[in-house]
């Protein structure tokens, strides 16, 4: 049996219910507002976690790419001034964190730079979490690693030995590692699931699943394939203006979602054959003996 890793008051591993974190990224667009209705969506549903992206803009976006022009909500601005537009401030963070704990959800962020993990700090997270894109950024493993903290890493775009590199900065104890696949929306011919069984023949920490399907059938077989976290973007609305919006879950879809990774998870059994007092009935009436 994999390792089990506790995030809050949360066991993930083998034989502990799924960890299920609905993604709140960039989908608020800027608007506090939105982001705290993604929050009451997510808690409304029965969710764990909700997750936020942060990143220091000047850091991550490339330089060739800060004057590029592009049509935004806030008009025709530089691909940098957008990057701005879309960040929450620390006292954003403080209003986010204090909605949080009067909701009694989990929140935490995917951090893109060390100024931001420094900045995620601050905010006594209940996790981290390492994003596909930079699973080979070593100094920003490294940085994750000397938190202390339990962490969530996504392998899209990433090949085994990339993956195994990363682990062996980061270790098993205290990670979980999450299949993926870096595409918005994914097709489904691309989701791989058989790869959460490789990642688990590989690997001793538990797994996870990262969706960006459009549905939600894949999330709940992932889950029947052994994954102990799944990770879902939400919106308020697909046809909002964003980059993840079109492989987002609705409100609605994601109370639906986690009904069916909880019925999957008891539909999964024990793999023992038993004999259950509901098919007695049928049993007396319909069994046959012959020799």
């Amino acid at each position: 049996m994999s390792k089990e890793v506790t995030i809050g008051s949360s066991i993930i591993g083998e034989g502990h219910p799924t960890y299920i974190i609905g993604e709140i990224g960039i989908n608020h667009n800027g608007i506090l507002s939105n982001a705290k209705q993604l929050m009451l969506a997510a808690k409304k549903a029965g969710v764990n976690a909700v997750k936020f992206q942060k990143r220091t803009p000047e850091i991550c976006v490339p330089n060739e790419q800060q004057s590029q022009m592009r049509d935004t909500p806030w008009g025709y601005i530089t691909y940098l001034d957008y990057r701005y537009k879309v960040e929450f401030n620390r006292e954003a963070y403080q209003e986010i964190d204090s909605y949080a704990k009067e909701l009694g959800i989990d929140w935490f962020a995917s951090s893109w730079d060390i100024p931001s993990l420094e900045f995620m700090e601050s905010f006594n997270p209940v996790t981290h979490k390492i994003p596909s894109a930079l699973l080979t950024d070593k100094e920003l493993l490294r940085a994750h690693r000397d938190t202390g903290r339990p962490l969530i890493l996504s392998t899209g775009m990433s090949t085994m030995e990339q993956i195994h590199e990363a682990i062996d900065i980061l270790g098993e104890d205290r990670l979980i590692l999450c299949h993926t696949t870096s595409s918005y929306p994914c097709p489904p011919e691309e989701l791989n699931l058989r790869m959460i069984q490789t990642l688990k023949d590989n690997f001793s920490c538990p797994i996870g699943y990262s969706g960006h399907e459009v549905g939600l059938v894949p999330t709940a077989v992932a889950v029947a394939l052994g994954a102990s976290l799944v990770e879902r973007h939400i919106t308020l609305d697909r046809a909002m203006w964003g980059s993840d919006q079109s492989a987002s879950v609705e409100p609605q879809g994601l109370a639906t979602l986690v009904k069916y990774i909880r019925v999957t998870e008891k539909a999964m059994g024990d793999g023992i054959k038993h004999v259950y007092d509901s098919e007695q009935s049928s049993l007396s009436k319909l069994r046959r003996f012959s020799q």
